[in-house]
């Protein structure tokens, strides 16, 4: 629990061992993980994360969470995990900081609206269209198209895939119908982001005052937190108190994290990452006490935020905007800006309806809140005319 950065353990991603890169490039390492994770944080797609719904939209307030605060304490804590355990840093870092890259703007209630209007298409699902923008949507070099980044960040990015997608994406796609593992370092980033979601959601919930203290202590795990630390400072200021609760919340499911997964691999003890990669269940995981409380944290947020009436409201106008403005572009691709136009038509030309479809996908996926609401005002709204 004490490793040394660069101290990994065998069965880590080691550096300079890398499966390589989508094309041929001299300038990097393919196990160059840090390259990435550079090359991530500098595209257009992790700027944009800044005006992206988490769970509230980006105008209702300047404290809430967006897709980029989340994605930046998701990548802290993959991070000090990763050390933690012995596990590649750099690694466990770029695949957090990528993991969002293809949400549409609103949050779930986007996806869900560009999921149905993808439906005769082949459907739209944020991890895919992750993977799709670093590897053909984001335009930062003449040699090749997307970021170039290594097998193992992508591998990462793609944590869902259906089996026709991942009988394209061959080699990528293989665990999805082998239902086998990625490495240590994707499934720790995806554990890092449930565990900043779930206490995030709450502290902006919180902070929103969608929730309260009492409706939390249905909670047990935030119920007790909250107690001991009242107990430990009774004249703290409420504001205070939530930030020290969510803080000493996180820590507990980090530590239970830690130790229940570094006594997994001490048990299974895989040579390498290839039998990591080889096993047909996660390697990494909390225990059971707190897999329970995870589900009833979940269970609470999905209840009581994310069906709250002004949450529900804001995602059905959500899903409106982005309804419509799919149909409008899909009936008339001269209403897009000139160089999405030429984009749309190029994949149209060359894969027909679908094509024309997935391109207009791309154009709304990388919107950001405020931009969607400008474009629906733009071709919606008679006195709106530019």
């Amino acid at each position: 629990m004490t490793s040394k950065p660069g101290l990994l353990l065998p069965c880590a991603v080691q550096y300079g061992q890398g499966r390589g890169r989508l094309h041929a490039d001299d300038t990097v390492d393919p196990g160059d993980f840090a390259c990435d994770r550079e090359r991530i944080i500098h595209s257009a797609a992790f700027r944009r994360l800044e005006y992206k719904t988490q769970v509230f939209v980006n105008h209702e307030g300047d404290l809430f969470r967006t897709r980029l605060t989340h994605t930046i304490e998701v990548a802290q804590t993959a991070r000090s995990m990763a050390r933690a355990l012995g596990l590649n840093e750099d690694l466990a870092e770029a695949i957090a900081l990528a993991h969002d890259l293809g949400h549409t703007p609103f949050g779930h209630a986007g996806q869900e609206a560009l999921n149905g209007c993808m439906g005769d298409y082949g459907g739209f699902e944020h991890n895919r269209q992750s993977l799709r923008v670093v590897d053909e949507l984001e335009e930062r070099f003449a040699e090749f198209r997307g970021l170039n980044l290594t097998f193992e960040t992508r591998e990462g990015i793609l944590k869902h895939c259906s089996p026709a997608e991942a009988r394209e994406l061959g080699e990528l796609g293989r665990r999805f119908l082998d239902s086998t593992q990625p490495s240590l370092e994707a499934q720790l980033a995806n554990l890092a982001d449930e565990i900043a979601y779930n206490a995030h959601d709450i502290d902006d919930g919180l902070r929103s005052a969608l929730v309260d203290e009492e409706q939390l202590s249905e909670v047990p795990l935030f119920a007790e937190t909250w107690s001991v630390v009242r107990a430990r400072h009774p004249d703290l200021l409420r504001r205070r108190t939530i930030h020290v609760v969510v803080r000493e919340f996180i820590e507990a499911q980090v530590a239970d994290l830690c130790t229940e997964s570094a006594a997994r691999i001490a048990a299974a003890a895989p040579a390498d990452v290839d039998e990591v990669r080889a096993r047909h269940g996660p390697l990494l995981g909390f225990s059971e006490a707190m897999q329970v409380h995870h589900r009833e944290v979940k269970q609470f947020l999905r209840e009581n935020l994310y069906r709250h009436y002004r949450v529900h409201r804001m995602a059905h106008k959500a899903r409106k905007v982005v309804s419509e403005l799919f149909t409008a572009f899909m009936e008339d691709t001269r209403l897009l800006p000139g160089e999405i136009a030429s984009q749309v038509s190029a994949l149209e030309a060359s894969e027909g309806e679908a094509g024309r479809a997935r391109a207009v996908a791309d154009y709304i996926a990388g919107m950001t809140d405020r931009y969607a609401f400008a474009e629906y005002t733009r071709l919606f709204t008679p006195d709106a005319l530019t």
